[in-house]
């Protein structure tokens, strides 16, 4: 782990809230000139702190309205099995997230964001029953995003 002081903690903060600032822009909200916040920022890249960025779209102006959390259960526990069906899971682009759990009768826990019920119902049939190992699925649907987040805790 990565001993970050109190600035570190300001950018990430801030850049959480918003990828598309500036350095310039994020220089004046943290209170550092320029060079030394693009200095920082590199440096946390360079650890792994910082991953990627992209830009988060709404889905439903996309007319992605339905979300939906599926509990999938495989017949076998094996790494092969498990590293198949992540493999598969990882080119749907309807899987917006996908969770090996414990804890639970389901093995794995899909977030899919889809057009409608019409649209889940073919991935449903179309894509997860048809993955080798599959042998039960359960679905529950968001009727509310209560908290919709991607920022992580840092205490600033």
């Amino acid at each position: 782990m990565i001993k970050l002081d109190r600035t570190d903690r300001r950018i990430l903060s801030e850049i959480q809230k918003n990828g598309s600032l500036s350095n310039l822009e994020l220089a004046e909200k943290i209170g550092l000139s320029p060079s030394p916040c693009s200095r920082r920022v590199k440096a946390l890249k360079d650890a792994g702190i910082i991953g990627q960025t992209v830009t988060l779209l709404r889905p439903k102006p996309l007319g992605l309205t339905l979300t939906a959390l599926i509990h999938i259960s495989m017949d076998r526990h094996t790494p092969e099995r498990f590293e198949y069906f992540e493999s598969e899971v990882a080119n749907f682009p309807e899987v917006q997230e996908c969770y090996l759990i414990t804890g639970q009768a389901a093995d794995y826990v899909l977030k899919v964001i889809v057009k409608d019920m019409e649209a889940y119902q073919q991935f449903l049939l179309e894509k997860i029953t048809r993955l080798t190992g599959v042998t039960g699925v359960q679905s529950s649907f968001v009727m509310k995003k209560a908290k919709d987040s991607t920022e992580l805790p840092i205490d600033v």
